[in-house]
């Protein structure tokens, strides 16, 4: 996967086709660990790879010069798929320098022995020249770990961005505007959003003030080169908006409705209330949480201003799996959204009931109450979810305007 981005730095990392979890995010396309090498006077390595790629990328750092001339090896972030070949890569070039911030350097002293590497720590604003061209370091602490950083080529107007504006997107395509002539714009931006609401959600306002914080160090960019997913060459300008709009917690006029079931009493519920919500004009979508893998629910809930959430009651409390859902939800702390639950019961309730205390430690906007049946929905009961569907739209509807 050797290509030049920008005259002298080459994307030199590999494509990995075949994973489809990462971290428990579920990854159908594949990903990509990008690294950068920047063939100046000073030998430069931005990033390495997941250890298992290693090869990959020698390989094509090879084809370019021998490891052992490179100078310096910066590291955006530390998290294993970026970093985890340091120690091969530094095994070939014991000499380099390692340019890390403060708590990055901490995270790799517990993953390697770093007693003979050097290193230089450095903060927003520090820079290196490394020939023709000047590299300038910006910090993003929790953007998304503590050791988070970015690295800009001055000269070249090149923004290396480690996680922040990536997707979890195998391709042979390296570029926005390759991509989308080959495949989909609808495809990439789906991979955007997948990748923002399963990773980013919780870092919205920490988003908006690095993207000010760029503005201010008058940083022009024209190519921003993430290290997962295409490389932004067309129009780095439009990823950038569509994540402060992300950020600010745009979302479609629509609602999810997410929910599982035990022996079809809270499914049967689920087509009242989509029937309700769709004669108030809004679309729905259904999304069954044991047939659809974590992330891509968290997803759709993100695409939506509105969402519903059923589940049966076993033990009085709510089923394992929409349990499991909102644990999840709540360590990404979404805004800007508005909740409701439904469900069902046999001898005694307790679902819908922790559903609404789960939404208020949320701090969600909600609508009160739900609706519950016993056993299996009556007529009557359908009635009621038909009803509640249709409220619930026109809750979310008016909730929307604020966001207009």
């Amino acid at each position: 996967m050797k290509v030049e981005i920008k005259p002298d730095i080459y994307l030199v990392g590999a494509i990995d086709w075949a994973v489809r979890d990462f971290h428990g995010y579920v990854t159908p396309n594949g990903t990509t660990y990008n690294n950068y090498l920047i063939m100046d006077e000073q030998i430069t390595l931005v990033d390495t790879v997941k250890h298992d790629f290693v090869r990959h990328t020698l390989k094509n750092i090879m084809s370019l010069t021998d490891p052992s001339k490179i100078v310096n090896l910066i590291i955006n972030h530390i998290e294993p798929d970026h970093a985890s070949s340091v120690d091969r890569i530094m095994s070939l070039a014991p000499d380099a320098t390692i340019y890390i911030t403060s708590k990055g350097k901490k995270g790799l002293d517990r993953h390697f022995d770093t007693s003979k590497w050097n290193f230089r720590i450095v903060k927003t604003g520090d820079t290196i020249n490394t020939g023709k061209y000047t590299l300038t370091f910006l910090e993003t602490p929790m953007l998304h770990w503590p050791d988070s950083m970015m690295t800009y080529v001055n000269e070249a107007k090149l923004l290396i961005s480690q996680d922040a504006f990536g997707q979890h997107l195998a391709t042979s395509a390296r570029f926005d505007d390759e991509f989308i002539e080959n495949a989909s714009l609808c495809e990439l931006e789906d991979s955007i959003i997948d990748y923002y609401a399963n990773i980013l959600m919780p870092f919205g306002q920490l988003i908006k003030s690095k993207l000010s914080e760029v503005q201010k160090l008058g940083l022009e960019i024209d190519m921003i080169a993430p290290d997962h997913g295409i490389i932004w060459r067309k129009d780095p300008g439009s990823i950038m908006q569509k994540y402060l709009d992300m950020a600010d917690g745009k979302a479609n006029l629509s609602i999810s409705l997410i929910y599982d079931t035990m022996w079809n009493s809270t499914e049967r519920m689920t087509i009242p209330i989509m029937q309700g919500i769709k004669d108030e004009g809004l679309d729905c979508k259904v999304i069954k949480l044991r047939s659809t893998p974590m992330s891509a629910a968290i997803k759709e809930f993100w695409k939506s201003r509105g969402c519903l959430i059923g589940s049966p009651t076993l033990n009085n409390i709510l089923f394992p799996s929409v349990a499991e859902f909102l644990t999840h939800l709540r360590g990404l702390r979404p805004k800007n959204r508005i909740m409701g639950a439904f469900g069902s019961y046999g001898w005694g309730g307790g679902a819908v009931k922790e559903a609404y205390e789960e939404f208020k430690r949320m701090k969600l906007e909600v609508l009160e109450p739900g609706v519950e049946v016993l056993y299996r929905p009556s007529m009557d009961d359908e009635s009621k979810c038909y009803e509640f569907g249709g409220d619930f739209a026109k809750k979310v509807k008016e909730y929307h305007k604020n966001f207009e």
